[in-house]
């Protein structure tokens, strides 16, 4: 089983970038940092690689995706309350990215936003006790 996770995206400004996730609250590793990449911390075990865009070349054989025009991957991250969901979003926003709309589910609350290369990001809130008692219920 793996033990952490590193997901890597293409930038076309590392300093940009930086600073927009800086402003939504999240720091960065200095060990895996330099001109051509920065590691973002989003979690305890959960990292992303941000890699100017020729760097992030050196590592595949097919051309980037523009992320304006087509999704990649949707990356979606827990956080403790709906109210954070919308806290971050709002970062966002207020830093420069596209909000997406917000999707209530009673039990799960989720909305994102892409990001300044054009990366989608989702941030949820899932109230586990009521997703199993609805479970429980369709399952009658």
């Amino acid at each position: 089983m793996a033990t952490q996770i590193f997901l890597n995206f293409s930038v076309k400004d590392l300093k940009r970038s930086v600073e927009f996730f800086t402003k939504l609250g999240y720091s960065f590793d200095p060990k895996f940092t330099d001109e051509n990449a920065t590691c973002l911390i989003l979690g305890e075990n959960i990292f992303a690689m941000l890699l100017v865009e020729p760097f992030f070349l050196t590592f595949i054989k097919k051309p980037i995706c523009e992320a304006h025009r087509c999704t990649e991957a949707i990356v979606s991250l827990t956080v403790e309350d709906r109210e954070k969901v919308d806290e971050i979003v709002k970062k966002a926003v207020a830093a420069g990215a596209k909000p997406g709309e917000p999707q209530d589910y009673g039990f799960m609350y989720s909305r994102g936003f892409e990001d300044l290369d054009g990366h989608m990001w989702d941030f949820v809130y899932m109230d586990m006790e009521a997703f199993l008692k609805q479970q429980k219920q369709a399952a009658k």
